[in-house]
């Protein structure tokens, strides 16, 4: 259901307020919400050092656009145009008032400036909304996409300030706010400069001098073909797997196989280090289980990797993720499986890894959306429809969950023998393709999405590279790819 249009009070510091709260007040104003602004004189800004570093740092990664943590002169006040129904607490000590109030910690410290002293720990954060001073009421375990910085790491906290904000007052709204239990006592929380001096600046000087000796990310996609249980029934990757042959200057990832007609294909994120972006390909097998070489099936002027292939309504399809190009869009194969032809745009905005299944007499697409700003893989979103083309729909819950161990699908559902459905979800706490785990679907319906906690996936058996990050299976052919240490100026075509 539609929540009612609020009257909300926002306070913010009076001095050097931060761009992530004018990007909240904003997309509240643009959700329909009367807002009204209050300073709060007491709020400290943050120190000058941390400014200075998290520039400096920037500066160094050539990144020149203002983040959310960038300080702002200031943000005008605006008085209430009628009595406020809930206010939102940015600065951190507003006091009690005879209306709710939503406020934030981080690691159980007050928000802002705790944000950027754990990204500069390189800690994993978890925020917590509280309301009024003592009562959680939303969780989020953010992405940190490049943990060797501090000055991206605190981007990515921030924007999911945002989002779980702007969630909570669309719940508040609709009357659905629920307890999750009361805060923990605040944990002292060391200073910025020391934190970062000691942790983030060498953090960030190792990965620089990984980065002169290996490629960022170079996957590589593995095989095998068996009867019986795989690793979605087992758990564990077990033995049995082939690497798939590389082209030098290219790598493979996001594997989906398809088996159709009597014969096994494999179709593949096909990434060019040249030109730094990947196209759709495809690779036959012949009758005795050997690839063939690789065929280009789909270009664009963006990236395209998660090749989902599937058979429905009499034709073959494909569900490839690129949101580089601001949308999801599905292609039907004209003459498989080398010729596609793009038939709908599904879905608009940043929408990855978009996984569909079919239940309960409709379509679903489970996916990650990035509202703007911070990491694509930690925010799920859940979308429904009558039929393959659309409309499609945004489920009245979205967004699911904020959380970096389980929001961003890595394959397609697999239902086991005793009819439970799962989903391969890729796990960030050790970073993007970190692990994979494995959660069950327990409700699904237009009013629910319940997802179990991930079971993880055990790196264990002849896979030589255990940081995996897509499952998939068709018929006999199983598939996984994981991340290799390739050295510069090397690469390697022979199969394992």
């Amino acid at each position: 259901m539609e929540g009612r249009a609020l009257a909300i009070d926002v306070i913010v510091p009076r001095a050097r307020p931060r761009r992530w709260h004018e990007v909240l007040i904003r997309r509240l104003v643009a959700e329909g919400h009367e807002i009204a602004v209050t300073h709060d004189p007491a709020a400290r800004p943050w120190p000058a050092g941390a400014n200075l570093l998290l520039a400096a740092e920037r500066s160094l990664l050539r990144r020149r656009e203002a983040g959310l943590a960038a300080p702002l002169a200031a943000i005008p006040p605006r008085p209430p145009m009628r009595p406020a129904d809930l206010r939102l607490d940015l600065a951190g000590n507003a006091g009690r008032a005879d209306m709710p109030t939503l406020g934030l910690r981080v690691d159980g410290c007050p928000f802002d400036l705790a944000a950027a002293t754990a990204a500069a720990l390189g800690r994993l954060p978890v925020l917590e909304a509280v309301l009024d001073g003592h009562m959680v009421v939303g969780r989020a375990l953010p992405m940190i996409d490049r943990p060797e910085a501090a000055s991206l790491g605190v981007e990515d906290v921030l924007a999911r300030a945002v989002t779980l904000l702007a969630a909570l007052v669309r719940d508040f709204a609709q009357g659905r706010l629920s307890a999750l239990g009361r805060i923990a006592p605040a944990s002292a929380e060391p200073g910025f400069a020391g934190a970062y001096l000691r942790h983030a600046l060498p953090r960030l000087g190792r990965e620089a001098w990984r980065r002169m000796r290996f490629h960022y990310a170079h996957w590589r996609v593995g095989y095998r073909f068996h009867d019986g249980p795989g690793v979605a029934e087992t758990g564990r990757l077990g033995a049995g797997w082939r690497v798939l042959p590389e082209v030098p200057g290219r790598f493979y990832a996001d594997p989906f196989p398809f088996w159709w007609q009597d014969r096994a294909y494999l179709f593949v994120e096909d990434y060019a280090q040249d030109a730094r972006k990947a196209a759709i390909s495809v690779i036959a097998f012949d009758a005795a289980g050997v690839p063939q070489p690789p065929r280009t099936v789909l270009e664009a002027s963006h990236h395209l990797s998660y090749p989902q292939v599937f058979a429905r309504d009499g034709a073959v399809w494909m569900l490839p993720e690129a949101s580089a190009g601001g949308g999801l869009v599905l292609y039907r194969a004209e003459d498989f499986p080398g010729r596609w032809r793009a038939e709908a745009v599904l879905l608009e905005g940043e929408v990855s890894d978009a996984t569909l299944l079919d239940h309960g007499g409709r379509l679903w697409l489970f996916a990650t959306c990035r509202d703007g700003f911070g990491s694509t893989s930690d925010t799920l979103a859940v979308f429904t429809a009558s039929a393959l083309a659309g409309p499609w729909r945004p489920h009245g819950l979205n967004p699911i969950l904020i959380d970096r161990r389980r929001a961003r699908p890595g394959g397609a559902f697999v239902r086991d023998g005793n009819g439970r459905l799962f989903l391969p979800v890729q796990d960030g706490t050790l970073g993007y393709g970190g692990g994979l785990g494995l959660s069950e679907l327990l409700a699904l319906d237009e009013k629910t999405v319940r997802l179990a906690e991930p079971r993880p996936v055990l790196a264990d058996g002849d896979w030589p590279y255990p940081r995996i990050h897509t499952l998939n299976r068709s018929g006999p052919l199983e598939t996984i790819d994981g991340i290799a240490a390739v050295p510069r100026g090397r690469w390697t075509s022979k199969a394992s």
